[in-house]
């Protein structure tokens, strides 16, 4: 299985619309969704699992493609180096 990003969605889109997009193109597993962790609302972006010979097909077909006045971006998900961190605060101290 592979996972595909899916950008510049449209804040109206459904799990289940994005399924029925892609699911024309191949086998899709599971659609996230990524909503904003203080708001709840969406934040145009997902993440796709889908067979790993339906993935080019689904890059093909679907990057740049309009959904709700939006070009979607549509490409293979990069694996997020785990662990090590977040951002520094630094600064260190005095007004």
């Amino acid at each position: 299985m592979k996972k595909l990003y899916v950008g510049n969605l449209p804040f109206t889109a459904t799990e289940e619309e994005i399924t029925e997009l892609f699911g024309q193109h191949g086998t899709v597993h599971s659609v996230a969704l990524i909503n904003d962790r203080e708001t709840g609302r969406p934040r145009g972006f997902g993440f796709i699992e889908v067979d790993d010979e339906s993935l080019q097909g689904m890059i093909s077909a679907l990057d740049g493609k309009e959904m709700g006045g939006r070009a979607l971006r549509v490409n293979e998900a990069q694996d997020r180096p785990r662990g090590g961190g977040g951002g520094g605060g630094g600064g260190g101290g005095r007004w």
